[in-house]
């Protein structure tokens, strides 16, 4: 028999590393994610806006049709229904201002454009389930001016509950240390609660000068409050000397920068978000299809790997967004439903799986659920399962 005294020992050794483990990874976060996040510059939002990009996107898939998207013809007839209906009914669910680079005001316009979007905004009956906005860098030159726009805007919507900060070309753990008393000077100030997301666009993001991986640094040093991760594609392959003719979301640089995002964010509460793509639906009808067809197979691809929201840059992009989104999660759930259904009755379904497992598979389920790819009783027909079971095995409850 091992004496008490050795394992008190081992218990007084290791219970401080429990607890500073147990704090800096709570595990994954309980609530809803979008599927995108969809950036509009601060001065192109105008009354209507969320409404405006779904019509928009509806009128190009009536105008155009959707092509081959290398998707399983049955499920897209399967799915075109419920993409028609989430575009009226809620086309964005992730919105950000931007005041960085998609914004082009000169600078003795940027008040007004911040203000303007701000009261636009705060007109609207609702907005989208999560909004907010991309600030300028806390590099010197746009430090200032950053915090400025930031306060402009969050002072025009100080009514409407919580709101999410993208600080982008992170650079240094410093900044984002350094960064949290202006977040909390802005919640006190205007009564909002702020989420901070980083933006993934530089080298020194990814690899320190001393060698270390930087991400994880930058993630922690937000003491929790950091939500996010996002890739930014063009930022981060041009940085690297990437020919702007390869520059996309599948090259190999990028996909090794979102593998150190994902490790990273492993645990912690906070997402690891895909980047964009610039080749747009836009134009004549071969234009139009060879920009979605690109589209629907970054998202595809992006989904396949864990990657569950990516941005969107045009209201067609929606089309594409929501068809591969809907057909990766209907496809999933047939399989899911059975072996959940196994797992929790303890049947031999032919697959062992572990209790991880099926926190994985209840998630995919969940998260179909939540952005309108599935359906509560075409679940509980596959799976056995109401949603607190599901909540319950995916560590929501």
């Amino acid at each position: 028999m091992i004496p008490e005294a050795v394992l008190a020992e081992l218990d007084r050794r290791l219970g401080p590393v429990d607890d500073a483990r147990l704090a800096a990874y709570p595990g994954e976060r309980s609530t809803r994610q979008p599927v995108h996040t969809c950036y509009v510059p601060a001065d192109a939002v105008v009354p209507g806006l969320v409404a405006s990009w779904g019509e928009q996107a509806l009128a190009a898939l009536d105008e155009h049709g959707l092509p081959d998207l290398g998707l399983d013809p049955a499920l897209v007839e399967q799915v075109l229904p419920r993409v028609r209906e989430k575009l009226t009914r809620e086309p964005v669910e992730d919105l950000r201002v931007d005041s960085e680079d998609g914004y082009r005001g000169p600078l003795d316009r940027e008040d007004d454009d911040v203000r303007t979007a701000a009261q636009v905004l705060a007109a609207e009956q609702t907005l989208p389930p999560f909004w907010g906005t991309r600030a300028k860098s806390l590099e010197g030159p746009t430090r200032r001016r950053g915090v400025r726009s930031l306060d402009l805007f969050l002072g025009g919507l100080a009514a409407r509950g919580r709101a999410v900060v993208t600080l982008p070309k992170v650079t240094a753990v410093e900044q984002v240390a350094a960064f949290l008393p202006v977040l909390d000077a802005l919640e006190q100030a205007h009564g909002l609660g702020l989420d901070l997301e980083l933006q993934v666009e530089t080298p020194q993001a990814v690899l320190g000068a001393d060698g270390t991986a930087t991400l994880a640094a930058m993630l922690h040093a937000g003491q929790g409050r950091v939500t996010g991760l996002h890739y930014g594609t063009y930022d981060y392959s041009a940085s690297l000397g990437i020919a702007a003719a390869h520059q996309a979301s599948d090259h190999p640089a990028a996909d090794h920068a979102k593998a150190t995002m994902q490790v990273a964010v492993a645990g912690t509460g906070a997402r690891a978000v895909d980047g964009s793509t610039n080749v747009l639906p836009v134009g004549p009808r071969d234009q139009v299809h060879h920009g979605w067809q690109l589209h629907a197979g970054l998202v595809r691809r992006a989904l396949e790997r864990g990657f569950y929201q990516g941005w969107d840059l045009h209201p067609a992009q929606l089309v594409t967004r929501y068809t591969a989104t809907y057909a990766f999660f209907r496809a999933a759930l047939p399989a899911a439903g059975a072996r959940l259904a196994a797992y929790v009755s303890r049947v031999d379904g032919g697959v062992l799986d572990e209790p991880a497992t099926a926190r994985a598979l209840a998630t995919v389920v969940l998260r179909g659920l939540d952005c309108g790819a599935l359906d509560v009783a075409e679940v509980e027909a596959a799976s056995g399962l109401r949603r607190p079971a599901l909540d319950a095995l995916a560590g929501r409850a």
